[in-house]
């Protein structure tokens, strides 16, 4: 063009490609995950609003059950509770108390996830647990729990003591610490969510969601377009006029 010249080399072409396909390939991947997240908080409000299920009549799972209201009516089994470690409210440390609810009807139990209680003195001493009338209706919502990002060593603490502190919800183990059987999701007690931590569920919801993603998804199309611009620069030089000639 005129006195310009594009001359790029081989080298830092191939370079320029597997960069330029790795930054598209980062983009396309965050718009995908932006997909997911509104399917899924599509998938949430829905369920929300979906008629309240009893699991004391119909059988609930956490695949086709999570964040549907139900209500469950039977007995706490006070004896053998558990305590999720490392969960944090309202700036405080401590523990989920987690509680098995002998069905009535029925020879199974769902986990009641009562609510936040926070460390004793000492992590060595287990705080007292807030206590509970044996005899129980139940209402929530089906939860798969808090989650972490790695699931590191195993998921109690080693101790064979009621309560159980646990690392991580681990629906497998905790099933395999009774004698009767467990569902596969925590009914997360209503009268025990406050307002703070539901509003900050939806701040959390708001924060990860699609928007989030595409906003990351603009940036990693951004340095694709950066680095065509540079390379684009780069290999373009004005041509002498030896060379014209």
């Amino acid at each position: 063009m005129g006195e310009w010249v594009f001359a790029p080399g081989l080298v830092p072409t191939a370079v320029y490609l597997v960069l330029l396909v790795v930054l598209i390939g980062l983009g396309q991947w965050q718009l995908d995950r932006a997909d997911e997240k509104r399917t899924a908080l599509a998938e949430r409000a829905a369920a929300t609003k979906a008629p309240v299920i009893s699991v004391n009549e119909q059988a609930a799972t956490l695949a086709r059950h999570e964040y549907r209201r139900a209500t469950a009516a039977g007995r706490f089994d006070t004896d053998h509770q558990f305590l999720l470690d490392n969960q944090v409210e309202d700036g405080r440390i401590g523990y989920r108390v987690i509680t098995p609810l002998r069905l009535e009807g029925r020879d199974a139990a769902v986990l009641v996830d009562r609510g936040f209680i926070p460390i004793a003195d000492s992590r060595q001493e287990l705080p007292t647990l807030p206590p509970v009338e044996p005899e129980a209706r139940v209402s929530g919502r089906i939860s798969a729990g808090p989650s972490v990002g790695m699931r590191l060593g195993e998921a109690a603490d080693g101790t064979k003591r009621w309560p159980r502190r646990l690392q991580y919800i681990d629906f497998d183990y905790m099933d395999a610490t009774l004698d009767y059987p467990l569902s596969d999701y925590l009914l997360v007690e209503g009268s025990l969510a406050t307002d703070a931590v539901a509003r900050r569920g939806e701040r959390d919801a708001w924060r990860f969601g699609p928007a989030r993603h595409e906003g990351y998804a603009v940036q990693w199309f951004a340095l694709a377009a950066a680095l065509t611009l540079i390379w684009l620069v780069v290999n373009t030089r004005r041509q002498k006029r030896g060379d014209a000639a």
